[in-house]
This record gives structure tokens, C-alpha cells and sequence, in this order.
């Protein structure tokens, strides 16, 4: 089924005019471009798939009129509490959705690399990550590294207790069972992300380098595209390439 209209929420951000920008490329009509002070119109204006890079605050909203509407979703906004987090996930239990912190093909596959890495890669092979993003960006670390920080932790099977968020002062010798994760903010890099697996001897280093936000717009349009025949239920960007 074709992707004919979308509905963009937070379309004066940076993502969402990069997602308006790849939509008139790709032929794709938008039926609404909301943004934070504007209402949201209860049929989703006709959109085929909603599309959500806004506030965390937001999204919850978007998400029960687009499950009272039928329509597929797409979620790429980042930074939500706990509660919000439930809101969303009570409110699309009806509706195709896709949920990602990143919507690069390459990221996918660097998640998909990432976990084979550290499936592969005995313990001794000690985890890091780094990211790095412009100055503006708000929350730390990025969506794209908690995902990265899930799929290593699956893979190792790793509490969530086992993350540490930089280091100070005397910490002590570095244990196996734990990954150091270390968010770095200035200028205006879209978005950096570098998974280090560090053995005696050798290291290991999955690196992604965004240069342009029309990467994750196409890929949100591509996850769009998608939704308009996938089933109901929550699913992410490997769910779109195939992965898995």
C-alpha cells in the first residue's frame, strides 16, 4: 500500500522540517504540520501515518487519537520519563507502531553489529560508548545510545545497574560486567556514535557518523511506508529492514 499523506508533529523542529523537506522529495502530501502550540485535529487530518518528533510531553496525546483513528504511528521523539513512557505504550496497543531513537539505516545496523560483537566477544572484551551531539540537544545520553546501551546489555545480560555515566575521582579498577557510556555536546554534529570493545591486545570499534538529519527523515518516512501494511503492536527500525 502506498504512503499517500502524513501528519507531522513538531514540524518546526529540526527533524520535523527535515521530514517536510523528504516528504515533498519523495512525492508524499502532508496533511498537517503541527507544532508545539497547535491543536491536534481528532481524524489526524487524513494522514495515512502520524509522525512524532516533538516533546516528550506530547506524544502520549498524539498517540491516543492516533489509536482512536486507526492510524498507523511513528515515533522518533526522545527523552520521555518513565510515566510518559507508560502512556504511550498503554495508548498504541491498537495500532502499528514505530518507536526508535534513531530512524538511520545505518544506525539499525550498527545496533544489529553491536549486539553480534558482544554475543561474540568473550567478557574480557571490555564495553564503552560514546556519543557526541550539537549543543542544543537536551537529553543525555542519546535515544541512540539508551538503544545501544539495551542491545549490549541483552546481549551480555547485563542489569541496568551494570551502565556508568562517565567516571571521577578514584573509581577503582574497571570490571568486566560493566559498560561506561559518555555523551559529549557541542557545535553542531548531528550525531556521533562509537560502540569500543577493548580486549588485551586488540579493540574493536563500531562507529556511526551522521553528517545530515535527512538520513533519519528518509528513514522515517521508510518506517511510514511500512506501517501502512504492518500489524498491530509495537515494532522498531529492524522490524523495518528485515532483521528480525
Amino acid at each position: 500500500m502506498p504512503l499517500n499523506s502524513i501528519l507531522v508533529n513538531g514540524a518546526k523542529g529540526r527533524m520535523g522540517r527535515a521530514i517536510l523537506e523528504a516528504a515533498a522529495a519523495a512525492g508524499v502530501r502532508v496533511a498537517a504540520a503541527l507544532d508545539r502550540d497547535d491543536p491536534l485535529p481528532a481524524d489526524l487530518a487524513g494522514a495515512d501515518v502520524a509522525i512524532d518528533f516533538s516533546q516528550p510531553a506530547a506524544t502520549a496525546g498524539l498517540a491516543a487519537l492516533a489509536a482512536a483513528a486507526g492510524k498507523p504511528l511513528v515515533i522518533g521523539t526522545t527523552g520521555h520519563s518513565p510515566e510518559e513512557r507508560d502512556a504511550v505504550l498503554a495508548a498504541i496497543a491498537p495500532i502499528p507502531v514505530v518507536w526508535a531513537g534513531n530512524y538511520s539505516v545505518g544506525v539499525t545496523l550498527l545496533n544489529h553489529l553491536a549486539r553480534i560483537a558482544a554475543e561474540t566477544l568473550d567478557p574480557a572484551f571490555q564495553i564503552e560508548l560514546v556519543e557526541m551531539h550539537h549543543r542544543h540537544k537536551k537529553d543525555a545520553p542519546s535515544g541512540t545510545a539508551e538503544k545501544l546501551l539495551s542491545v549490549l546489555r541483552e546481549a551480555r545480560r547485563l542489569p541496568r545497574s551494570s551502565v556508568r555515566n562517565g567516571r571521577a575521582g578514584i573509581t577503582g579498577e574497571r570490571e568486566n560486567d560493566e559498560i561506561g557510556v559518555h555523551a559529549l555536546r557541542g557545535g553542531d554534529v548531528v550525531g556521533d556514535h562509537t560502540v569500543i570493545f577493548a580486549g588485551e591486545g586488540e579493540r574493536l570499534e563500531l562507529t556511526h557518523r551522521a553528517s545530515s538529519r535527512a538520513i533519519f527523515a528518509n528513514g522515517a518516512l521508510r518506517a511510514a511506508q511500512w506501517l501502512t501494511t504492518a500489524p498491530a503492536g509495537l515494532h522498531g527500525m529492524e522490524d523495518v529492514l528485515g532483521l528480525r
